[in-house]
């Protein structure tokens, strides 16, 4: 049997283990994924006897996917501009390598949302400077998108973001945040503004152009004030929770040699 996971602390919030054991009942393969809660002092341990242990790979989520880096053995590019992994492969000769596949979630769910979409054309405004902006800048970078206009709370965080992913990204101050939506093709929103439990999102919608769309990497709830406005509005949207799908088919692939689907009972299963 094959076994894959994911390694977080905490980890009892992650729908991983929902996901991929969907998957692996659907297309009737001989696995199982489970959670692992690890604490960052023994991080270490736990990536190094994961061959030995017999894991085929893992999924890594807060507050481990910068710090295990420096315990893979090679990582993709998308990871290394992102600065971060969340997902890790054991090679056939015991080796692992770190991808980030958050990026690859997010312009995918964008694509499933608006087909005719074009990032290549798209000026994106992008809220917040952690990880999950790290991810997604990084992804839009290697997708070859002309602006990215970053809006910062934290000056600091926002110049190292800049620095490691490269690209034209320009920086805009919190304050200004609804100048920087002016001609943007894209916002999204990589803050936890608008989460169940959060601060409400502060930002108003009218310079955006008719045809742009609005990403939130929120998904509880589902629909955020901040998609309900832009659908009030006419404007395209794509939910976070398809981004979390999507970033676990690759990973799915890496391990089990088989690329799932999305389908409406995976998403309701996972909204329950």
């Amino acid at each position: 049997m094959t076994l894959a996971g994911v390694v977080g602390f905490p980890i009892k919030h992650s729908k991983s283990p929902l996901i991929h054991n969907y998957w692996l009942k659907k297309y009737g393969i001989d696995a199982r994924y489970d959670a692992f809660e690890v604490a960052p002092d023994g991080l270490p341990a736990f990536v190094k006897s994961a061959a030995q242990n017999g894991l085929a790979g893992f999924n890594v989520t807060v507050p481990h996917k910068v710090a295990v880096m420096n315990l893979t053995d090679a990582v993709s590019p998308a990871a290394q501009k992102a600065g971060a992994v969340n997902t890790v492969v054991v090679r056939g000769d015991g080796t692992l390598f770190g991808d980030n596949t958050d990026g690859y979630g997010f312009l995918a769910n964008l694509a499933e949302s608006k087909p005719d979409f074009d990032i290549q054309k798209t000026v994106a405004a992008v809220l917040g400077t952690g990880g999950a902006a790290r991810g997604v800048c990084a992804a839009m970078v290697l997708a070859g998108v002309p602006e990215i206009r970053l809006v910062y709370r934290t000056r600091e965080k926002a110049d190292h973001l800049a620095r490691s992913v490269g690209g034209n990204i320009r920086l805009v101050e919190w304050r200004d945040r609804e100048d920087a939506l002016t001609g943007a093709g894209l916002l999204a929103n990589a803050t936890t503004l608008g989460m169940n439990g959060f601060d409400a999102l502060d930002i108003g919608l009218d310079n955006l152009p008719e045809n742009a769309v609005v990403a939130d990497l929120v998904y509880a709830p589902l629909k955020t004030d901040l998609l309900k406005r832009a659908e009030n509005r006419g404007l395209a949207t794509a939910d976070g929770l398809g981004m979390l799908l999507h970033q676990a088919r690759p990973a799915f692939q890496a391990w089990f040699g088989v690329m799932p689907e999305i389908t409406a009972e995976l998403r309701e299963l996972v909204l329950q």
